[in-house]
């Protein structure tokens, strides 16, 4: 089966996927298969909190219309360039999917698929009715790649990779259950935003974006900021009253309740603005609600500390002071070629 095919499919995927916004679902007459798939998705869309309390339909939406802009054909042509593909018979790529954020696992998915191997998929239980949609429209699309999707329930066989994402003690079992095969294993990672207090009100508006967007629960949120000694934290909380309406949601107010709670019985000091906590600490990973901070001395020490701690980080959110970093209001909004933990997925799949 030609790459190109497969390109066309995923391209097709990224025109249906943009029916479906927060703001109304307008379905376009010249999707294919709309007339099996578009209604379908809609309920689809609103049941998934159903499956999964914290995938409202607002954060299904920003997923939906994350991957419609990604998969365009300029967007796929850029990142699909530089890489030399061989002519191999197609190998079986088993996937172990998170389920922390809707369609955490569609970019593992996509890249087995256009790196012309076969995908085997094994669904996490807080995830397991998007991307199973996904793959029966691109199936339509082209049913040739009937025979490169295939999902399981149960243990994963017969595959030739794998690809598997977990926690810190779940990734210990991954290498040592897959220390035989070619692999990719991913363990938790936290993502850090530094200021130095010369940050507008908006650029704290679009920080916002990177704590709360889908509560805080992937690895791209923010979970710890890096301050200037002497920080005033009041533009900062003057910027986060804009997300002040999560605090509606019940699972997440339960976490801020609960969170809070567990903080002052253990004496610590916080900052509160009633719908998030604040608290020092030298940890990256914060619970759900709560943001944790830390002071830094000088720009060229913090380099150093997050050099040193590269493993831990999947993004650095900064103005500049930080290079590579990344702008506030991107973290969720990722481009192709941004790899989880910053590996090369596809370079990986061309060499199994």
């Amino acid at each position: 089966m030609r790459q190109s095919d497969k390109k066309a499919s995923f391209i097709e995927l990224g025109t249906f996927l943009s029916q479906f916004t927060a703001n109304g679902n307008t379905p376009n007459p010249a999707v294919k298969h709309n007339d099996r798939f578009y209604d379908a998705f809609i309920d689809l869309i609103h049941l998934s909190q159903s499956h999964n309390g914290w995938f409202t339909p607002e954060q299904v939406y920003f997923a939906l219309q994350s991957w419609a802009k990604a998969l365009t054909e300029s967007n796929i042509e850029q990142w699909l360039s530089r890489y030399d593909f061989p002519d191999h018979q197609p190998k079986t790529v088993g996937l172990i999917l998170a389920g922390n954020i809707p369609l955490v696992g569609f970019h593992d998915f996509l890249s087995v698929v256009l790196s012309g191997h076969k995908v085997l998929v094994k669904m996490s239980s807080n995830d397991q009715k998007l991307l199973p949609f996904l793959a029966k429209y691109l199936i339509a699309v082209n049913p040739e790649l009937e025979s490169y999707i295939t999902f399981t329930e149960g243990k994963l066989e017969n595959f030739d990779a794998v690809i598997a994402t977990g926690s810190n003690n779940t990734a210990r079992y991954f290498e040592y259950y897959f220390k035989d095969k070619p692999n990719i294993i991913r363990k938790n990672r936290n993502s850090v935003a530094v200021l130095n207090g010369n940050e507008t009100k908006e650029d704290l508006i679009n920080l916002g974006e990177d704590i709360f967007r889908y509560f805080g629960l992937g690895c791209r949120n923010v979970s710890k900021l890096f301050l200037p000694k002497g920080y005033d934290f009041k533009l900062f909380f003057e910027a986060m009253f804009e997300y002040g309406d999560i605090i509606h949601y019940e699972k997440y107010a339960n976490n801020y309740d609960y969170n809070k709670a567990v903080f002052l019985m253990s004496r610590f000091e916080l900052l509160d603005n009633e719908f998030m906590t604040l608290k020092e600490d030298s940890s990256y990973a914060s619970p759900i609600s709560s943001v944790f901070y830390e002071y830094y001395d000088s720009p060229e020490n913090l380099k150093s500390r997050l050099e040193a701690d590269k493993d831990q980080l999947q993004c650095i959110v900064s103005n500049g002071i930080i290079s590579d970093s990344i702008s506030f209001g991107q973290t969720q909004k990722p481009k192709l070629w941004d790899y989880a933990d910053n590996v090369d997925t596809i370079d990986f799949l061309i060499k199994i």
